[in-house]
């Protein structure tokens, strides 16, 4: 039950076991968090970021506007995949930045230079290890509030209230 209602909080969990009637509530970052979270991951104009559960895009947007980097979302929810890409057009955006319908374990990640992650800590724990087989020496990971299983952030800081953690991904 508290595993449940977690989720529903966080907003990253569907409720239904059909993704594509996935409901699932989204609990936006707030922009400040946002700024926060691409300074950490040291985000810069030859970057590409991939923000896994983009929701409404507004990392990913922030991270082309902002930066000038190639960026990235993925999201489950079909409505939110909607959502973000009328967002991305509203921004004037389309050529710098892609919204992707899908799920984040069957992306194919290794064109990422920076990755952003704010999902439900069992996910962050499954997808560790993807991060880390599938992404280059040097990349960053940058997650807001929970961590990637046993994998230690080398930073921890926080940005109004809320927890961010740094990785980069080690030389093989």
């Amino acid at each position: 039950m508290a595993l449940a209602a977690f989720a529903i909080l966080v907003g990253c969990v569907p409720r239904t076991p059909d993704p594509q009637e996935a409901d699932v509530l989204f609990l936006p970052t707030p922009h400040a968090v946002v700024e926060a979270m691409l300074g950490l991951a040291e985000v810069r104009a030859g970057d590409v970021l991939y923000d896994l559960g983009a929701g409404d895009g507004r990392i990913v947007i922030a991270a082309a506007r902002r930066y000038g980097a190639r960026a990235v979302g993925i999201e489950l929810d079909p409505r939110k995949v909607a959502e973000a890409r009328a967002n991305v057009a509203r921004a004037g955006l389309a050529g710098r930045v892609e919204i992707r319908h899908g799920d984040v374990f069957d992306a194919d990640l290794s064109e990422a230079s920076v990755v952003t992650v704010f999902l439900f800590p069992e996910i962050n724990d499954r997808l560790a290890p993807k991060l880390r087989r599938e992404l280059r020496p040097g990349a960053r990971i940058v997650s807001h509030r929970f961590g990637l299983g046993d994998w230690l952030p080398e930073r921890r800081v926080e940005a109004h209230g809320h927890p961010l953690l740094r990785w980069t991904v080690p030389a093989r």
